[in-house]
């Protein structure tokens, strides 16, 4: 299953907003999912943590949400946002699909790109399609 978040970031003083729309390739199965996000730090440490609803039985589902984590100005380089879907299972078990990451430690070129780009454009929003990383 080739899973792609659409990720949709801006920069204004204080505030840094990701837009995540996820979708999957025609012709997966139904599934119940959701995304969680991460900000870490520099040392790996938790700052802040979000979590998408659940999309429940969406062949190619599509989280639009934004999220809001207060990071100053100079911590954008030190700081790394981890991205990952979820197949949520019955008894509250659950499955990774697949996981990105953007920032000091980005899982590819592209996403440090894209975040490069992010950190460059001061307000305006970036949008980039990114290719998640089997778990």
């Amino acid at each position: 299953m080739a899973i792609l978040p659409s990720h949709n970031m801006d920069y204004r003083p204080g505030l840094f907003q990701p837009l995540v729309a996820v979708s999957s390739s025609p012709g997966t199965q139904l599934l119940d999912t959701y995304g969680k996000l991460f900000l870490l730090n520099s040392v790996g440490q938790e700052m802040s943590r979000c979590k998408t609803s659940i999309r429940r039985g969406q062949p190619s589902p599509v989280y639009k949400e934004t999220f809001v984590f207060q990071v100053a100005l100079f911590q954008l380089s030190d700081v790394t946002l981890m991205i990952s879907i979820y197949n949520r299972r019955t008894m509250k078990r659950k499955e990774m699909i697949g996981w990105i990451a953007l920032g000091q430690n980005s899982s590819g070129e592209e996403e440090q790109d894209h975040w490069e780009e992010m950190k460059e454009t001061k307000g305006q929003q970036v949008c980039r399609w990114h290719t998640l990383l089997e778990s």
